[in-house]
């Protein structure tokens, strides 16, 4: 029997939504581009950002923080888990009941909450810049900084936002769990929203006020489940340079090389599209054979078949 196709797939925020009642929605229109890739003969591993999602919980803790002073902080890698929790609820439903209708009954669906291992001395420790929460005034950014130890910037003139580091994960803690569960021939979501941040201290591993990219969790994810394929799913069909401009290129098939002469030439914007290229580049260089993909969800399908997107290989 042929080998069947392993894939990782990343999935941006379009395919979560930014509500409870969105997310409900968009998980269905997912499970049909996942299962999708399914049919197509592929072993699917999902893994998904949580930037709504984790914001949302974030603010609610903090909201009960402030009107019981009984109830302690609720840490930032504890909204992760809660995040990884939830948004796994809704997909594990979605991508059942799609294949159900399609008549695949004998693919369980299992959501692994995962610790991913950062180091202590990553140098973004040293400058968090990722804002997270809601917006607060000179006078509760002060007292939060205070209170809770929180790192509080200035957002271009909308008021203060805690911010965090994004360190790159060095580690997936339960990965032998997940190998396992993917060998089973199990439909895996695992690092969502980049991982609940961890740094080992001693024997224990400790929740860090961190958040990693999705991009770079799902690139070391297939790593190391030894995939063929990483996906990365965004808001665009491919990725361009010179984007914006009256001379802008989309890209449909590119080597590693050109896609780090382009990063170096500065084409794809931190934050957003670069991520995406740096992780997929890693993931295609890591071996002879392995490919990337930056595509829409919709055209996921199309992507695999070649049809479309933007492909990286060596």
């Amino acid at each position: 029997m042929e080998k069947k196709k392993r894939i990782v797939i990343a999935l941006g925020g379009n395919a979560l939504g930014n509500t409870l009642p969105e997310q409900m929605a968009a998980v269905k229109i997912t499970a049909k581009a996942i299962i999708d890739l399914i049919e197509e003969g592929c072993e699917v591993v999902i893994a998904h950002g949580n930037g709504p999602q984790v914001g949302m919980i974030n603010n609610a803790m903090a909201a009960l923080t402030r009107e019981n002073p009984n109830q302690p902080n609720t840490p930032l890698s504890v909204c992760v888990a809660m995040s990884q929790a939830y948004i796994g609820y809704d997909l594990q439903n979605a991508l059942r009941e799609e294949m159900l209708i399609r008549n695949i009954p004998d693919i369980p669906v299992t959501t692994m909450i995962t610790q991913v291992r950062v180091s202590a001395d990553d140098p973004a420790f040293e400058t968090p810049s990722k804002p997270i929460g809601h917006f607060m005034t000179e006078e509760e950014a002060t007292l939060a900084a205070e209170k809770y130890g929180y790192i509080v910037k200035e957002d271009s003139g909308r008021g203060y936002r805690r911010v965090v580091a994004s360190p790159k994960p060095a580690e997936i803690v339960e990965i032998r769990a997940i190998r396992s569960l993917v060998n089973d021939g199990q439909l895996v979501i695992a690092c969502g929203g980049g991982g609940i941040p961890v740094t080992l201290q001693g024997t224990h591993l400790k929740g860090a006020s961190a958040v990693i990219d999705k991009d770079f969790a799902s690139r070391l994810l297939a790593e190391e489940l030894d995939a063929d394929c990483l996906i990365i799913l965004t808001a665009v069909e491919k990725a361009a340079i010179n984007f914006g401009k009256p001379n802008q290129e989309w890209l449909s098939d590119i080597t590693t090389e050109q896609a780090r002469k382009y990063m170096a030439e500065g084409h794809f914007a931190p934050g957003s599209m670069l991520p995406k290229v740096q992780a997929a580049t890693e993931f295609a260089e890591s071996k002879p054979g392995r490919t990337s993909l930056i595509t829409l969800l919709e055209k996921a399908k199309d992507g695999i078949l070649g049809k479309t997107g933007t492909s990286i290989h060596q």
